[in-house]
């Protein structure tokens, strides 16, 4: 599994990039049987000036191909990473139902 955590526009920080990789953690738990190569990809934009971070999480592998972004004013930069990663979190869930569904249909006449 490729993870890379990129920051834009800032210094990077390890407090940042530690919350990051300890919220990944579901999501890699979520991938570790996925066929490799499976990559992760988190692009952190925190604002220095005022609140308004933005974050965007890509998730790619032979079965899923999705990206995730959250961006808002007035929300804490934490809460924003936070949605990001549930919101991903939910729809691979969303896209490997899909994918059971699809296999259990193959084959089935009507």
């Amino acid at each position: 599994m490729h993870k890379r955590i990129v920051f834009r526009g800032v210094e990077h920080s390890d407090l940042i990039e530690e919350y990051a990789n300890q919220q990944l953690k579901k999501i890699e738990h979520f991938l570790e049987n996925e066929r490799t190569p499976v990559y992760i990809d988190v692009i952190i934009e925190p604002s220095k000036l005022r609140q308004h971070s933005r974050v965007e999480l890509k998730v790619k592998s032979a079965n899923y191909d999705l990206v995730s972004e959250y961006e808002f004013e007035g929300v804490a930069f934490y809460d924003v990473l936070d949605r990001v990663i549930d919101v991903m979190y939910r729809r691979l869930h969303e896209e490997k139902q899909k994918n059971v569904d699809n296999r259990k249909m193959v084959g089935r006449h009507e």
